[in-house]
Parts: C-alpha cells; structure tokens; sequence
C-alpha cells in the first residue's frame, strides 16, 4: 500500500475548511481528468457514496468511495472523515482531519491507497504521485 499525508494551515474556521474539503463534486474540478458524482441520498455524512471518474471517454476508470466516519467539526473540537475506496483499481482509505488553530484551521489528509496489478515496489511512485495530486488539491479548496 502506498501511503501519504497532506497538510495545510488556513484562515478558514474548522467548519468552512470542513465543507470545502468534503464538498465532493469539488473535487473533480481540482484533479487532471478526474469527475466526481454524487449518488443521490440524505445530506452528506455517514453512508455516503460518490465516484471519481477519472480517463477520456471509455478509457478510464471509476473509484467508487464511501464515507464510513463523520464526525463534524463544532465549537473548539476537530472533524474526522474517513472514506473507503472499493473500486474494481482503487483499493484502501483516506481521512481528512479538520482541527482548529489560532487562527484557523489544520487540514491533515492521509491516503493509504493501493492501485490493483500495478506492482508493491511502485508504491513510493504511487505515494509521490498522490501527495502532489492531493496538494494541489487542497490548495484549490482551501483558496481564501
């Protein structure tokens, strides 16, 4: 498994930081080639399920996710989001952990991913490859 961590300080509070960066259909628009759709269902939370497709056309694949921890931020306490990746090439977790600071807030994602058929010694690739995705990421969501 190819495992990385992403960190951001912002002005933001914990609750905007929080909304911005599990505003799923967000994502597609900050990720190369990537789309994000939603599955109709009660508001975000618990239970969740939205697909990253990412390719041209045919030539693509999806990444089929679901939130199986939410637990907001509220006055002075951090929010945790897990997510499960179940797809048929994706496989593994994430976590976004929102915290408050002084003066705003503390974004920590950490992907723990591995890509079927593609081998354990391409993992620091893989790893690499996801902290810079996932960096640029958070910068578009997190821009004041």
């Amino acid at each position: 498994m190819a495992v990385f961590r992403v960190e951001r300080f912002t002005s933001l509070s914990t609750v905007e930081a929080w909304r911005r960066v599990t505003a799923w259909e967000r994502h597609g628009g900050t990720v190369p080639l990537t789309s994000v759709t939603v599955a109709p269902g009660p508001p975000a939370g618990h239970g969740t399920v939205f697909v990253a497709r990412t390719g041209l056309g045919a030539l693509g694949f999806d990444d089929p996710m679901e939130v199986v921890r939410w637990v907001p931020p509220s006055a002075g306490r951090a929010g945790l989001c897990q997510v499960e990746k179940r797809g048929s090439v994706v496989l593994g977790r994430a976590s976004i952990d929102v915290r408050p600071t002084g003066s705003g807030s503390h974004v920590i994602w950490v992907e723990d991913v591995r890509v079927r058929l593609l081998p354990g010694w391409a993992d620091p690739l893989l790893a690499t490859a996801g902290r810079r995705v996932f960096s640029r990421e958070l910068d578009v969501l997190l821009e004041d």
